[in-house]
């Protein structure tokens, strides 16, 4: 078993992939598609999900700006609140659910903030509605949802990416998509990006979601496999390539039917993992874009020493957001951070595990 992001089954899936590659794309079916889970929104495809974020920034005009996140969120944030000189306020999470807490955001609110970033982290759906109610009186406070790790997620009816203001997606988190972001906002916002071409890092990707290459890349080739992607991350604005866009166009029925069966799945290895003292988040709503666990508290010094542990078993675990925004060296030294102040964010970062997790599995 394998951490990777979506895995194609080997046998089922195979030839539809690489057909994917090579077909034209038919956006008239995917934007009607996308329409049943986002009514009367309009979709910007881009390279990246973090591309899509600095469009919010740029369009919403949020530069030399304050925005609320969480303090248990990637890194990748912090050269774009820096690009844009923007002043984040940083929220400790709740350790049930990793997300940030309404008494977090009533006591760091200030009459300078524009804007509060929310996360579904993990694919547990955050509760946009509670937060506007907290936040009576601050109307004018911009709510901008981070879906990268929940795509079909929903709470009361409603699918993660229509509560707050304005969206973000990651696609390759949850779909063999090799790469790409989506924007989900208003009708009136028309932008044209750049276009950006499968290349050497794309075909790598999609060997990836294939289980004898993810084990040779995992067992062999982790400190290149690292390498090949920051190098080749862009620092303009670009929008998603063609075989990206068709990949993610013709698996996205496939990972409609088969999530209620990563979910069975899910439940019952979370039920495993709690008799062994493990903490998980709740499943009620969640679609599982990782399996997610905290270790034992009294294994937490040694939650490095089980995941190199497992992978003799050749079960490939991940640490995903080990080493959050806040204890990133610059982050600490830019904004002055302590990472006392945030106690849950550092107890999830030393305890988190992300065990393998796909939708064929049985």
């Amino acid at each position: 078993m394998f951490f990777v992001h979506p895995q194609i089954h080997p046998v089922k899936c195979c030839f539809a992939a690489i057909l994917s590659l090579a077909k034209l794309f038919n956006g008239v079916k995917l934007n009607s598609q996308l329409s049943e889970y986002f009514p009367e929104k309009h979709f910007i495809f881009t390279d990246m999900g973090r591309t899509a974020f600095r469009l919010i920034i740029e369009k919403m005009n949020l530069q030399n700006s304050e925005m609320l996140l969480p303090a248990y969120i990637c890194d990748i944030f912090y050269p774009i609140l820096k690009e844009y000189n923007i002043k984040p306020i940083f929220l400790d999470i709740d350790l049930k659910t990793f997300h940030i807490k309404p008494e977090e955001v009533r006591k760091k609110i200030t009459p300078d903030s524009r804007a509060i970033l929310v996360c579904h982290t993990y694919g547990l759906p955050f509760d946009v509605n509670t937060l506007r109610f907290d936040l009576c009186g601050r109307s004018n406070l911009l709510i901008i949802e981070d879906c990268a790790h929940s795509f079909l997620a929903q709470k009361g009816g409603v699918y993660k990416g229509n509560l707050g203001d304005i969206s973000f997606f990651s696609l390759y988190k949850q779909f063999p998509s090799l790469r790409g972001g989506m924007l989900v906002c208003p009708n009136d916002w028309q932008i044209e990006l750049p276009k950006t071409f499968f290349n050497f890092r794309d075909f790598i990707s999609f060997l990836n979601y294939f289980w004898p290459f993810a084990f040779f890349f995992k067992k062999f080739g982790s400190e290149v496999a690292i390498k090949i992607p920051r190098k080749e991350k862009r620092q303009e604005l670009g929008g998603i390539n063609r075989a990206s866009l068709s990949l993610f166009s013709d698996f996205f029925g496939d990972v409609r039917n088969s999530l209620t069966n990563r979910k069975k799945l899910a439940v019952l290895f979370q039920e495993e993992l709690k008799g062994l003292g493990f903490e998980v988040q709740a499943s009620a709503d969640n679609v599982f874009c990782y399996l997610s666990a905290l270790t034992p508290k009294n294994l937490q010094n040694k939650r490095d020493e089980i995941i190199q542990g497992l992978k003799k078993y050749h079960v490939f675990c991940t640490r995903i957001w080990h080493a959050p925004i806040i204890l990133n060296a610059d982050v600490q030294k830019e904004y002055q951070i302590n990472p006392a102040n945030f106690p849950n964010t550092v107890e999830a970062a030393q305890r988190i595990i992300n065990f393998p997790l796909q939708n064929h599995y049985t």
